[in-house]
């Protein structure tokens, strides 16, 4: 693996990283607070284990991917005058 290929992916892991820390942040928090009454419900039903890998596999991917396709969009380009 070429230097340039490493440090990409690098690049892409840490974002990734960073949205998949705030979807678990965002997901514990909804369960904790009882929002909605999110874990009441969750609690309540014979699908809870389901429910819960589902919630926490739906936010990870989709705060991982905004965060990595931020993460690119944000790169600087050469300027030239």
């Amino acid at each position: 693996m070429k230097s340039f290929e490493k440090a990409a992916l690098l690049f892409l892991l840490r974002h990734l990283a960073a949205g998949i820390a705030g979807a678990v942040v965002l997901a514990t928090g909804l369960l904790w607070f009882d929002v909605a009454k999110l874990a009441t419900l969750i609690g309540n039903s014979e699908y809870g284990i389901t429910a819960t890998v589902m919630l926490y596999a739906g936010l990870m991917l989709t705060f991982g991917s905004v965060s990595m396709g931020i993460g690119i969009m944000a790169m600087n380009e050469d300027t030239r005058p």
